[in-house]
């Protein structure tokens, strides 16, 4: 297992440290290391990313701040130097709270920890829901989309359309909402207006995918885990 993860802090030196524990452990794929919260806003806004390395003590927009405006914030590992912010952090439902200067071992800990907590809440879902099939509202109506049927969705602006075998329905929700959704061995995000149904790829030719007889760009930051998941389909 692969998590996806970006490091926030406003310290250089800390978000090297960081980038370092991250390559040296295998269980994480370092997506971005970002220098403010806004940064990582941004980020989180348009990629699925598992676990967070948060800096709490930060100008303009502190790293609990930030964590309180997102709908649905992924893991988090809380890094500073002020421990008198713990209860607060976790009062936030952290994974964990790593004091400055912290040891690979105690980083280990607590990745194992968030990653454990990514395992649950993925088991829990496939135990609670076995549907095999998409509900979306467009049009007055909820249709009802069966996974196989879908090959392709498309942000545009506030809206998704949903390509299928059997036509496009536009409904008003984001693509990373989708992404959620969607069970993530079938799906795959490949730039960020892009989702696509693994299985319906034709082929790859340089950084443009063929979904059936539609021509998809695939963004910069996207292309190892295609390449990864590709490979793992041979």
């Amino acid at each position: 297992m692969s998590v996806s993860c970006i490091i926030v802090d406003d310290e250089p030196l800390a978000r090297e440290v960081l980038e370092k524990y991250v390559s040296d452990c295998p269980l994480l794929n370092l997506n971005k290391s970002c220098s403010n919260s806004f940064e990582a806003m941004d980020v989180l806004d348009r990629i699925n990313i598992g676990i967070v390395f948060l800096d709490i003590n930060m100008p303009k927009l502190s790293g609990i701040s930030m964590i309180r405006s997102l709908e649905r914030p992924p893991e988090i590992i809380f890094t500073t130097a002020y421990p008198e912010f713990a209860v607060e952090g976790f009062d936030l439902d952290a994974a964990d709270y790593l004091v400055k200067p912290f040891s690979f071992e105690r980083f280990l800990k607590a990745v194992n920890k968030a990653v454990k907590r990514i395992e649950n809440r993925k088991a829990e879902g496939n135990a609670a829901d076995q549907k095999k099939f998409l509900m979306v509202k467009a049009d007055g109506k909820i249709y009802q989309l069966d996974h196989s049927s879908i090959y392709l969705l498309e942000a545009m602006g506030d809206y998704v359309r949903i390509h299928t075998d059997n036509g496009v329905i536009t409904t008003y929700e984001t693509l990373k909402k989708m992404e959620e959704i969607l069970p993530e061995e079938l799906f795959l995000r490949v730039h960020r207006s892009y989702l696509i149904a693994i299985e319906k790829i034709s082929f790859l030719e340089g950084n443009r995918l063929r979904i059936i007889e539609s021509d998809i760009p695939v963004g910069q930051s996207y292309r190892n885990k295609l390449m990864k998941r590709m490979e793992e389909r041979r």
